[in-house]
């Protein structure tokens, strides 16, 4: 029944483990998304206003 217990804990670790990881690549995503936006909105200001912004 012990070792049961055991695989049910290491288990659980590594569900948990996972789900962290995949929170913050989420997060990651929609950081990158906001600076690629950011960055072509900046281009776009750049390339219409010909000076550097």
């Amino acid at each position: 029944m012990s070792i049961l217990l055991v695989v049910l804990a290491v288990i659980a670790i590594i569900l948990l483990i996972v789900g962290g990881v995949v929170e913050t690549l989420q997060f990651l995503l929609w950081v990158g998304l906001v600076l690629l936006i950011l960055s072509a909105i900046a281009f776009l200001l750049r390339v219409i206003t010909g000076r550097r912004v």
